[in-house]
């Protein structure tokens, strides 16, 4: 992936130089054309790589828009989160809201929905798909073209967790943890400097660095 754009400031530097050259030291006889140009705070957003992440599960109910609100979070302008489910429920995890909505997370927009959404030709393009569903049980990533970079981070379904409400209240915790050390790995890989097998190579990289149990 290789993303092109305009350095503002070099071509900033190359104009005020040009002026102050041809005009024999009298650069307002050529204006100040360089003050054109945006400053350079305009030109560091303008810059910012921003990358679609979509987090894929059965039922985008828990693992998924648990990874999708921690992105949105710790990802700032250079990561949009996304999520989807290949059965979605009728809405998320409620245990799940709780705890994102108690360490600070925005819920308002999280929502179960069908990966589906995310196929039709108005949909943002994805950059990355993650699965977080267990793939020993045969579960598979939507169709989205080649663009997007795979990577598999199996997990535990939450709604699979048993014992006590406290052991369970636990489980979460520690599933959140997982997927939020996961997530910062992720969002400080150099980019700019890997092609793609390497970026899909270290993303898998990830999904077996710190195992989750049920």
């Amino acid at each position: 992936m290789m993303i092109y754009a305009v350095r503002m400031a070099g071509l900033r530097n190359l104009l005020a130089f040009v002026t102050e050259t041809c005009c024999h030291g009298q650069p307002d006889l050529c204006g100040d054309i360089a003050r054109l140009l945006p400053d350079d705070a305009q030109e560091e957003a303008a810059m910012t790589p921003s990358f679609n992440v979509l987090f894929v599960c059965t039922h985008n109910s828990a693992r998924s828009i648990m990874a999708e609100a921690i992105l949105e979070k710790i990802g700032k302008r250079k990561f949009r989160a996304y999520s989807g489910g290949s059965e979605p429920a009728a809405e998320p995890n409620r245990a799940v809201i709780d705890t994102l909505k108690r360490v600070g997370h925005d819920v308002s927009e999280l929502r179960s929905k069908s990966w589906n959404e995310f196929t039709k030709a108005d949909a943002p393009r994805m950059d990355f798909v993650i699965a977080l569903c267990d793939t020993t049980e045969g579960q598979a990533c939507p169709e989205l073209g080649n663009r997007a970079v795979t990577g598999s981070w199996p997990l535990p379904d939450p709604a699979k967790f048993s014992g006590t409400a406290a052991e369970r209240h636990v489980l979460l915790n520690q599933l959140y943890s997982v997927i939020n050390r996961r997530l910062e790995s992720f969002c400080n890989m150099p980019f700019d400097a890997l092609d793609r097998l390497s970026l899909k190579a270290r993303l898998d990289e990830l999904g077996d660095s710190t195992p989750a149990r049920a």
